[in-house]
């Protein structure tokens, strides 16, 4: 495998764009197009993981954090109809047979014990205890029975090193990587990173990663999240009230943790369009391809189409709230070479 591609953005952005452009290039493996991966950084995934066993761990933590990293992989490889589900299929068979390896790689000790999480009861727990009652009221308490517990197989430990964390990791998402390939050179898979985990690639990745980090003007990502996305019950969770939106939107890019890493290129949605020749053949370069290898050019992403997603925020009835987008997102505005009137009902949904 020659290339890692991940197209990812922050939520609306348009890193879809990148998905198809560089689909466009020769033995790049994308069959599920726009799908996303989400099993490193979901909640309960590999970073969730990551930071329970390398941070302020201790005695117990690490039986709850290895339980819930396992019974989200086992979600994600059996929920068919969960839009990031159905890994069984979309990754391979073998996906929870490498996930199993590498939680016993991961995983020191597996002794008879328990603690205050084993002992939450549940309806499975509650019925038990329930049919226990009477027999032990009836025998005045002769007959002991064993603890009800949640889990069945003790504790189950960590106290793992960073660099041997690592190293299994690694392991573990190359192995996965390889079932997705199916043979192929080169790997797109749109949003397996997010902005905001960048700063852990060095640790997870070698020099094959390539990720390409696509930013939005706001006001378009509003009025088409607001007016377009939300009626086609596509929204992405972003507060609808202007106010509201331009604060969370803020928050959130501050948050994020920068990233100086040579795997990593950022470019505006709205450059892949306005202009085209010039970003396309950076990001020929930054991925290791040449012109010749851009085999179906503009089959997947022509910018003569993406170009009814821009500059919908200058419809009269959206002034208002584009005004104080404006005003206090500057930061986070497309300078446009020239204006359009777009009509939000010309917007064009990719797959």
């Amino acid at each position: 495998m020659k290339r890692i591609i991940v197209p990812t953005g922050y939520m609306g952005s348009g890193s879809s764009a990148i998905t198809d452009l560089v689909a466009e290039f020769k033995d790049c493996q994308n069959e599920y197009k726009s799908y996303e991966y989400v099993l490193l950084h979901c909640p309960n995934g590999l970073f969730d993981l990551e930071d329970k066993l390398l941070i302020g761990n201790n005695a117990i933590r690490s039986d709850e954090a290895i339980r819930s990293f396992e019974l989200q992989m086992k979600k994600l490889y059996d929920k068919k109809y969960w839009w990031v589900g159905n890994y069984k299929k979309i990754i391979s068979p073998n996906f929870m047979k490498i996930t199993d390896d590498f939680i016993k790689n991961i995983q020191q000790f597996n002794y008879s014990g328990y603690w205050y999480m084993h002992e939450e009861v549940n309806a499975k727990m509650f019925i038990k205890l329930l049919i226990r009652k009477p027999l032990k009221m009836f025998t005045l308490n002769k007959i002991r029975f064993n603890k009800v517990l949640k889990y069945s197989d003790g504790m189950r430990i960590s106290y793992i090193k960073d660099k041997e964390f690592y190293k299994y990791s690694n392991e573990y998402i190359y192995k996965i990587i390889k079932e997705i390939a199916k043979g192929k050179e080169n790997i797109i898979l749109d949003q397996f990173l997010l902005p905001f985990n960048l700063f852990r690639v060095n640790n997870y990745f070698d020099d094959k990663l390539r990720v390409i980090v696509v930013e939005r003007d706001p006001r378009d990502v509003f009025i088409i999240n607001k007016y377009i996305w939300q009626a086609r019950q596509l929204c992405v969770p972003f507060p609808l009230e202007v106010n509201e939106f331009c604060d969370f939107y803020k928050k959130m890019r501050e948050s994020e943790k920068k990233c100086n890493s040579n795997k990593v290129y950022r470019v505006k949605f709205e450059d892949l369009i306005y202009d085209y020749e010039n970003k396309v053949k950076e990001i020929t370069k930054f991925l290791g391809f040449t012109e010749k290898d851009h085999v179906n050019k503009k089959s997947r992403f022509n910018p003569d189409i993406s170009i009814k997603n821009t500059q919908l925020f200058r419809k009269k009835e959206y002034l208002e709230e584009s005004r104080i987008i404006e005003e206090k997102l500057k930061d986070y505005l497309y300078d446009f070479p020239y204006e359009i009137n777009n009509d939000v009902k010309e917007t064009v949904e990719f797959e």
